[in-house]
């Protein structure tokens, strides 16, 4: 699951465009390259409202590699240490 920081509510990922606090229903993957190596995605979350101003800032600097619906991108990941598997496992 997609948190925006330590302790906040993992069920209910807020976009992460300055000061909005609303639901987030995109995740914009992206990577610095003179920092990461190829295959390593960062995440933004974004609102409706600033998935197209967010998605520029990252695509002008060459950095956007993905815009994923949350639920899509969720459904994708694994699940990580900590979380509760698929219904029927364990």
């Amino acid at each position: 699951m997609i948190s925006n920081a330590p302790g906040s509510d993992p069920v209910s990922p807020v976009c992460s465009a300055k000061a909005c606090r609303a639901a987030a229903v995109w995740v914009l993957a992206w990577n610095n390259p003179k920092l990461h190596t190829p295959e390593r995605r960062k995440t933004w979350l974004a609102c409706e409202e600033h998935r197209e101003h967010l998605s520029s800032f990252l695509g002008v600097r060459g950095f956007l590699k993905d815009v994923v619906a949350l639920d899509e991108w969720e459904a994708s990941r694994p699940a990580e240490p900590g979380e509760p598997g698929e219904p029927g496992e364990g």
